[in-house]
């Protein structure tokens, strides 16, 4: 037995296929397989059960997966006591919606490579339904995203939040007494994805309101949302740090609405039973840096 067939193997206990776990190893399947059937030799017994369309763990393969992990644990522990200024090492790899790419994330990453300089970041930016997906699959090691994960295998702690305020351009705020007089008026609303937290936000709101139809332009880039709203094609919904620097600018208009957006929580997402010192050391880093109107000094891409 060896600590490349256990990581092998907690890697293929936990994420959605071999692939994904292959690829985590950075391994060919091939090789990832071999390591397994080698741990399986070892042991006397099957961990996997091969028989269906994916593999299952196996009774054994059951019992094994948390020793498996203290063991890996164990091991990362020596290496620390050894090299107590090494930290984290290998690779981490993890997502966070475009807002969070484009205010705080750079400088999480400054952050997490001065205190530990021999771990290899990998930032993928998506919306959060996506996101969310790739975490339980075991692609992510965890993700930044709006609001908490509704699956039983991902575990959620909420780290900040971003108030939001309806925005539109001031030639088309002088048109309409209100908000609710532009969407009367079918202005449309210009949001990202549905898969996206500041969806169910404006969901929210409209039903709050009782508006129960209006037209949407989707669109996944929040540079290209403020260039719309910018060019008076509708109306959105920004940042409220940025929004105010824009409105400075004289590029915007902040929509007054008796009923102000509900703040947006952000949390801190990973796997269900994932121990690993990364996910709590990079919890708590997360939890010191992700500010959105902090950086509302950061030009919007437009």
């Amino acid at each position: 037995m060896t600590l490349k067939q256990l990581e092998a193997f907690y890697w293929a206990a936990t994420c959605a296929n071999f692939a994904i776990a292959a690829e985590r190893l950075h391994l060919s399947v091939s090789s990832l397989s071999k390591r397994i059937a080698e741990l399986e030799e070892s042991l006397g017994q099957p961990l996997f059960n091969r028989s269906g369309h994916r593999a299952v763990l196996t009774e054994a393969g059951q019992g094994l997966l948390p020793r498996a992990l203290e063991l890996l644990d164990g091991a990362a522990a020596i290496r620390n006591a050894f090299a107590p200024g090494a930290g984290l090492v290998g690779r981490c790899v993890f997502g966070v919606g475009e807002l969070s790419a484009m205010t705080w994330l750079p400088r999480f990453i400054a952050q997490v490579r001065a205190q530990y300089p021999k771990l290899v970041l990998e930032p993928y930016v998506d919306v959060g339904a996506v996101l969310e997906t790739r975490v339980d699959n075991g692609e992510l090691d965890f993700a930044i995203v709006a609001g908490r994960s509704s699956r039983q295998t991902v575990l959620s702690q909420p780290i900040t939040q971003a108030q939001f305020v309806w925005m539109a351009a001031p030639a088309l705020a002088e048109r309409y007494p209100d908000l609710r007089g532009m969407l009367r008026d079918r202005q449309p609303i210009i949001a990202l994805p549905p898969g996206a937290g500041t969806t169910r936000l404006i969901d929210d709101w409209l039903l709050a309101h009782g508006i129960a139809s209006v037209e949407r332009i989707g669109c996944n880039n929040w540079g290209a949302i403020a260039g719309m709203l910018i060019a008076s094609v509708g109306v959105g919904i920004l940042p409220e740090g940025w929004a105010r620097k824009l409105v400075r600018e004289k590029l915007l208009c902040i929509l007054a609405d008796e009923h102000a957006l509900t703040p947006l929580t952000y949390s801190f997402q990973w796997r269900r039973g994932d121990s690993r010192p990364l996910v709590s050391q990079m919890l708590g880093q997360a939890a010191s840096v992700a500010d959105f109107y902090a950086d509302a000094r950061l030009p919007l891409l437009v």
